[in-house]
């Protein structure tokens, strides 16, 4: 773009080529004059020459001349039409941008409307969602707490649990300690089953043997002896077998242990004449029991032919309620002389309230009779003073009818 004056041409305007080319021109003609001068003082005859080239470039000039006025009008006139469409190129873009102005106004008003209403909605929804959620984190950190307080009891529980299965496997690990184990477990079965009069604990018999537990049964049977034995050792060795070998070694160790068991209580523990004949032991393991019917009824057979019957937790419960049924029995026998005595006496105390609550039952018939009698003579009494009270004494007096009048006596 060239500005000349109060007008702008590009480049490509075919007036500004034309322009450029007439200027072009022009110089060139300059130029060859300026040639021609100073080739004329080398000859007259260039001089000639060049006043005729002269002439003709003046009359060149005036045709360029009268060209470049020609020219000039026409630029002038592209002009003013360049200039009234370019006036008429900016009215209508100016009405057309006032359109469009005006759409986009209408068109970004009705979208904030549209987005003021989504945005309220959404923050609506977002208000909601936030407080449902906020009603469930509390409910779910209130549950959580919940959980965390009942895992922190129960970690308590475990802690103390762990604490208590090491102390048991310090008492299992030690013999005498296994021992008092299994007694203390028998005092504790026993305590639940029977009265305290019904048995002894560390009992002395005749031959000096001290039995873990004598239940006073009545003749027959007697009293009975319950012996705590625990073959622990025998036991965990058949679950650490991990060969046949080992196995063999294991089962071994057991039956010699069941079988020594069964005779030491068979020996001490049987006095004919003072106690049963025959005699419990207990084992206070379920599972060592277990192990014993399953793998060994070879041992449990032998203990019967020995008049020792081995029982565990479960079973020696169930043996103790079977005795306290006849302990129960026994004293029901002991006392059946008491009984029918009191029986006795208890017909004598119901004949004799028979008795008196027949005699209360008249007296009760006489006084409801005299009741009904004073109720009669109330009734009359009553109506005799209604009778008394409906007459007019003064009316009577007037008419002059008889009136019989009542004097006070005279107590003098």
């Amino acid at each position: 773009m060239i500005q000349i004056g109060e007008q702008t041409y590009a480049f490509n305007d075919p007036v500004f080529i034309g322009a450029i080319i007439g200027a072009a021109a022009l110089l060139f003609v300059i130029i060859l004059l300026i040639t021609t001068v100073r080739r004329a003082g080398r000859s007259g005859a260039a001089m000639e020459q060049v006043a005729t080239q002269l002439n003709r470039m003046n009359i060149d000039v005036q045709t360029l001349g009268a060209g470049q006025q020609q020219l000039t009008g026409n630029l002038q006139s592209v002009s003013d039409t360049q200039a009234n469409a370019q006036v008429n190129l900016i009215q209508t873009m100016e009405k057309r941008l006032a359109t469009v102005q005006q759409h986009m106004n209408e068109t970004l008003h009705v979208n904030a409307m549209k987005s003021a209403q989504s945005l309220h909605e959404m923050q609506k929804g977002m208000k909601e969602s936030l407080h449902g959620s906020t009603v469930s984190t509390t409910q779910s950190l209130t549950q959580l707490q919940e959980r965390l307080a009942t895992i922190d009891k129960a970690q308590t529980n475990i802690e103390k649990l762990s604490g208590d299965v090491l102390g048991l496997q310090d008492i299992l690990s030690n013999k005498q300690t296994r021992g008092a184990f299994g007694e203390i477990q028998l005092n504790d079965i026993v305590s639940k089953a029977l009265a305290p009069d019904a048995y002894n604990l560390q009992a002395t018999l005749s031959n000096g043997k001290r039995a873990d537990c004598l239940i006073h049964l009545p003749n027959p049977p007697g009293p009975i002896v319950i012996d705590a034995k625990f073959p622990l050792e025998a036991y965990e060795a058949i679950r650490a077998a991990d060969t046949e070998e080992q196995l063999k070694v294991a089962v071994r160790l057991m039956r010699s242990s069941l079988r020594t068991h069964i005779k030491a209580i068979s020996e001490k523990y049987i006095i004919e004449g003072e106690t049963a004949d025959g005699a419990l032991m207990f084992l206070p393991s379920e599972a060592v029991y277990a192990e014993l019917h399953a793998n060994f009824a070879d041992i449990v057979r032998e203990g019967f032919d020995a008049r020792v019957w081995i029982v565990s937790p479960t079973t020696c419960m169930a043996t103790l309620n079977t005795m306290r049924a006849v302990l129960k029995d026994a004293r029901m026998q002991e006392q059946a002389g008491a009984i029918r005595k009191e029986l006795g006496l208890l017909y004598k105390d119901v004949d004799r309230l028979s008795t008196r609550v027949e005699s209360l039952d008249k007296h009760f018939n006489q006084a409801g009779k005299d009741i009904e009698d004073i109720k009669i003579s109330a009734t009359k009494a009553g109506t005799r003073a209604r009778r008394l009270d409906a007459f007019d004494f003064d009316e009577l007096e007037h008419k002059g009818a008889d009136v019989v009048k009542l004097t006070p006596k005279n107590n003098s």
